[in-house]
């Protein structure tokens, strides 16, 4: 009986004081009233009567007739590129908006600004704003988040914060190292659309850029901004439109690093492989040894500019050069082994006339060239001594019979029947296989600078120019 009234006392006692705790906690009739004047409280107590929980709701934005008009504005401290197609950048953001619930100029009509860090933003609606083209993104601070809050008696709220993001930037990299890169910074709402909530730049001076501002790789040269709607899925087919800011800038990437590292060494990596053509045709070991050293050496050298970039399905300004380069090696140590060819042939080359074409003619086909010649009946005497037979034979060389006159001893002209010797057509000359090597080599080094001089003309027109 005893234990029983005493579950009664407790029951009863809890339904009083949950009774209790609602009319005097919970409920709005009992909230503090705003009675002005209120100038003699401590921000920290005003504050706390003014974002009380039964007159101002945090998770709800501040209402308004038409979307909620957020001012936008960013001082750009830092910015570096830390990897192929991605860029870090430390940024000071400022939004502005107006919150009428937040108003305390007739309550407290002699308080200034109220102002305040972490702990007052935290009491207050704040938007939600998204870096969409990030990868990481966060607050700057230490011990607190670098953020500061200032609410003025109308009601507006400026919020300021630093950050750190690092974004993606979508490069075109088809003239690298030439190249100049368009990127943009993206900030766009989160949890309203554009009905509810609307970002706009501040009109006066929507951004700022540090003055030792210095990117290693690239140089800015044109900034502006602009206002668009996003979609926060990527497809608008998902939800509705998102106002988004857009802070786009241009970037033209310092080739000095690439000149004195990249196209200077290739240069003189190309000259040395000419180096050959002052050498010995024979000299197979130094020749070879020269040709291979330099063409593994533009290889390395280009790898190692490459081996930072994007695989790119496309061909590179830089792999142009590349290919270019590599041909001039590559036919440098052709010419060596056609000029080894040569040289160590035994029979001398015939030549119809001694000019470049027929020299060439003849270093390659030699014996194509002989059966030619002699199609056309035109023989030397360089030849007849070759095939050992001076036309006395119109049977082995079907050399058609014509009847010759003849002068007597007495003045009388008789008529004999003999062959015909043909007369020759052309002068014929011979050049032994080392004149015609050292020949090879020597217009080598004039034809192989003046097609690189010629490559070069064309290769940085086309960087340059177009």
């Amino acid at each position: 009986m005893w234990i029983s009234e005493c579950w009664l006392f407790v029951v009863i006692g809890s339904v009083i004081f949950g009774y209790g705790f609602c009319q005097n906690g919970l409920s709005s009739d009992n909230c503090q009233s705003l009675e002005p004047p209120m100038d003699n409280l401590t921000q920290e107590a005003f504050l706390s009567a003014l974002t009380a929980s039964c007159r101002y709701d945090r998770y709800i934005r501040p209402t308004s007739e038409s979307p909620l008009k957020v001012n936008f504005q960013i001082d750009v401290k830092h910015m570096e590129n830390v990897e192929n197609t991605l860029f870090k950048s430390h940024i000071l953001v400022q939004l502005s908006f107006q919150d009428d619930r937040l108003s305390f100029s007739d309550i407290s009509p002699n308080r200034g600004d109220i102002l305040g860090q972490e702990t007052l933003r935290n009491k207050i609606w704040v938007p939600h704003i998204v870096v969409k083209n990030e990868r990481s993104s966060g607050l700057m601070g230490l011990d607190q988040k670098d953020m500061f809050v200032k609410i003025s008696p109308t009601g507006k709220v400026i919020y300021s914060f630093r950050m750190t993001t690092t974004f993606y930037c979508s490069m075109n990299l088809r003239k690298f190292p030439f190249d100049n890169q368009l990127c943009q910074i993206i900030w766009t709402s989160w949890a309203y659309n554009e009905t509810d909530l609307q970002l706009q730049w501040l009109k006066d001076e929507p951004f700022g850029i540090a003055d030792n501002l210095h990117l290693t790789e690239f140089s800015l040269y044109e900034i502006w901004v602009e206002n668009m709607t996003s979609s926060t899925s990527g497809s608008s087919k998902w939800d509705d439109g998102y106002s988004a800011l857009s802070f786009k800038f241009k970037l033209k990437r310092e080739v000095g690093y690439y000149i004195l590292d990249y196209f200077l060494p290739s240069i003189l990596l190309v000259i040395t492989s000419w180096t050959s053509f002052w050498l010995q045709a024979d000299a197979s070991p130094a020749r070879t040894t020269l040709g291979t050293a330099t063409m593994l050496s533009f290889i390395t050298l280009n790898a190692n500019v490459m081996k930072n970039l994007p695989k790119v399905s496309y061909v590179t300004a830089s792999e142009i050069w590349f290919f270019g380069g590599a041909t001039f090696i590559f036919c440098s140590l052709a010419e060596f082994a056609f000029v080894n060819v040569v040289f160590r042939r035994k029979k001398k080359v015939e030549l119809a006339k001694q000019s470049s074409k027929y020299i060439i003619k003849g270093a390659l086909s030699p014996r194509l060239a002989r059966k030619e010649v002699r199609k056309l009946g035109s023989f030397s005497s360089v030849d007849a001594k070759l095939s050992g037979n001076y036309y006395d034979s119109s049977h082995s060389l079907n050399v058609p019979t014509i009847n010759v006159p003849v002068q007597a001893p007495n003045g009388d002209a008789t008529i004999e029947s003999g062959p015909s010797t043909p007369r020759p057509s052309q002068q014929w000359a011979e050049m032994c296989p080392r004149d015609v090597a050292n020949w090879l080599d020597r217009k080598a080094r004039i034809v192989f600078p003046v097609a690189f001089v010629i490559y070069n003309i064309l290769y940085w027109n086309f960087v340059y120019a177009l």
